[in-house]
């Protein structure tokens, strides 16, 4: 039977990326966990698409394109491709954040302009 849905659950897993697990065709996204005083191992950038951060537990830095970012529970942060980031986590608490990777201006429509009411 073919749905229009599909439902996955994440476990406590360092890092998951959604585009396989959840057939995602126009974003990935992924839930990432770095342990008190990790970083992640390398500095990116990307060629299309923007990055949206929202931090969901814990505190840590963004190194973004040489300037820090403090990050905490609660925060979202949007990143240009083009910029160079790499993210740490404060020595005293681990950090969870989501990522969302969408192609940079792309948006033609949400939530109520794209929406179907009936």
């Amino acid at each position: 039977m073919e749905t229009n849905f599909k439902k996955t659950s994440v476990k406590d897993e360092a890092r998951i990326e959604l585009h396989d697990t959840l057939g995602l065709s126009g974003a990935e996204v992924s839930i990432n966990v770095l342990p008190q005083g990790a970083s992640v191992p390398f500095v990116h950038s990307h060629k299309q698409n923007e990055e949206i951060y929202g931090i969901l537990e814990g505190k840590g830095t963004a190194v973004i394109d040489g300037e820090s970012v403090a990050l905490s529970a609660g925060d979202w942060l949007r990143i240009a491709p083009a910029a160079k980031r790499r993210f740490f986590a404060a020595q005293n608490s681990s950090i969870k954040y989501i990522c969302i990777q969408v192609k940079e201006n792309s948006l033609q429509s949400y939530t109520a302009s794209d929406a179907t009411i009936e």
